[in-house]
């Protein structure tokens, strides 16, 4: 935090937030922030500075700062090591901006350690994250706003990750293009530990390239070399980009953008997406030698280590990309790869745990936000079969939960006949003695509880929402 009572020669920058409560501390106190359930209002900002002519300028305009505050505010996110909410940045910023912008345009403002967060991966173990404070990322956002016009429109049309107008389905695309194109082999590269082994000096000697103000690359140096706090301890970083604040994606880019041109130089068709990237040649053996030749590049022009347990040589179609797969057919069919399936199943099975002992609309609205999204992001999917296969095991799920919350035959059979089974087949299946997940399986349950009911009842279909989103694109 700047020190209290700093004398600014400085008309404020910063309009007072209209709901921002700040009480001024005294020497050596921390200030005292709005609740976290306090609104927090849209930033305004009233500059008496010329028109901005150099790059860190630009990046402290009024307007750009403008953006950066709605960005944070909306992404929300955790707090960082000191602890401060995007709820508490409104009241922060109306009182110290003045000091946080004579010190970042003297190039003097050294960031805070990074909050490190352990989330797990997808094929198993953990990966680390790097979570700012909500202070330096409101100032990441506002360098990547400026940075991005700068670099993105260099980069390889070949690249998809965390650029503007692109996204991964235009990846996967483009992937299929190239397969039906004749590169029916393909090259799975993956880069062991990529944002913890990010070598500073070759990433700054990048940047250096297009960006001339020196105290916009010290400041990006002293993001790329915060400490991370863990357990209380700071412990320095001497290489890698943590993932986790706004910067990380497009420096990642800016690094790569040198592997998407040598390959790019030597005539291959690929796909990158951040670092999951692939590579589509016409034989095995033109696989093998460019894994080869790919791998000692990485060694020796950006200090990156191929993990050969990962990467390898396979048929197009044998390979997964960004979750989705494809068939072995002259013009492929996508499919949504069986990794995938597996884990949205592990995902639903976890928020079904227990649904036995909640009301069954309160199940429905806390899985809907995970089928809806899984289905908008497969909706490329050409194949219906697993997704009529997820709607029915969802909704064996639900009837399982509703069958043990009945728990007496006597009230089963009740409950059957007012959903309309008669009396003789309610009574003959509430006392079956079958268990809970053969009678929510079996047809008593599917025509007492049938799709439509569940239609009514709001749970959302994959299978309709991607027919719906086929028929709109």
């Amino acid at each position: 935090m700047p020190p209290v009572g700093v004398t600014v020669s400085l008309v404020a920058v910063m309009q007072k937030f209209p709901t921002a409560e700040t009480v001024t501390p005294s020497p050596g106190q921390k200030p005292r922030m709005m609740p976290d359930s306090a609104k927090v209002p849209t930033a305004s900002v009233t500059w008496t500075n010329a028109e901005p002519d150099t790059l860190m300028e630009r990046v402290l305009a009024p307007a750009n700062l403008k953006r950066a505050y709605q960005r944070v505010v909306s992404n929300k996110g955790a707090p960082g090591a000191d602890g401060m909410t995007v709820a508490d940045l409104a009241g922060y910023v109306k009182q110290y901006w003045p000091t946080l912008k004579v010190r970042l345009l003297a190039g003097e403002y050294h960031p805070q350690a990074v909050r490190a967060v352990e989330i797990p991966k997808p094929q198993g173990g953990t990966r680390q994250l790097g979570i700012p404070s909500v202070v330096d990322r409101l100032i990441q956002q506002a360098l990547l706003q400026q940075l991005t016009p700068i670099f993105d429109p260099s980069f390889s049309d070949c690249s998809y990750g965390f650029r503007p107008g692109r996204s991964a389905h235009q990846a996967v695309e483009t992937a299929r293009a190239h397969v039906a194109a004749g590169h029916r082999w393909c090259v799975e590269l993956d880069l062991e530990k990529f944002f913890d082994r990010v070598n500073h000096d070759i990433l700054m000697a990048c940047l250096q390239r297009r960006v001339e103000d020196r105290r916009v690359l010290r400041l990006i140096r002293r993001y790329l070399e915060a400490g991370v706090m863990s357990g209380g301890i700071v412990s320095q970083r001497q290489e890698g980009t943590p993932q986790g604040g706004p910067l990380s994606p497009l420096l990642s880019n800016i690094l790569l953008d040198e592997l998407d041109r040598e390959l790019e130089r030597r005539g291959h068709c690929f796909v990158r997406y951040a670092d999951d990237a692939n590579i589509y040649v016409r034989s095995q053996r033109a696989g093998k030698r460019v894994l080869e030749s790919v791998e000692c590049f990485l060694k020796q022009r950006l200090k990156l280590t191929v993990n050969r347990r990962k990467s390898r040589v396979a048929r197009a179609w044998e390979c997964d990309f960004l979750g989705y797969g494809m068939s072995w057919h002259q013009r492929p069919r996508l499919r949504v790869a069986a990794t995938s399936l597996s884990r949205l199943r592990d995902r639903l099975a976890e928020l079904l745990r227990g649904a036995r002992s909640h009301r069954v609309a309160n199940t429905i609205v806390r899985i809907n936000p995970v089928l809806r999204g899984w289905a908008g992001y497969f909706k490329l999917s050409q194949s219906k079969r697993p997704f009529e296969k997820l709607d029915s095991w969802v909704r064996h799920k639900l009837r399982c939960a509703i069958w043990r919350q009945w728990k007496q035959p006597s009230t089963r059979a009740r409950n059957l006949m007012r959903l309309g089974l008669s009396e003789e087949r309610a009574c003959r299946s509430a006392s079956n003695g079958r268990g809970p997940w053969w009678n929510s399986g079996a047809s008593h349950m599917n025509q007492a509880l049938p799709k439509k009911l569940w239609d009514q009842l709001g749970l959302v279909s994959i299978l309709d929402t991607i027919n719906r989103l086929s028929r709109i694109t």
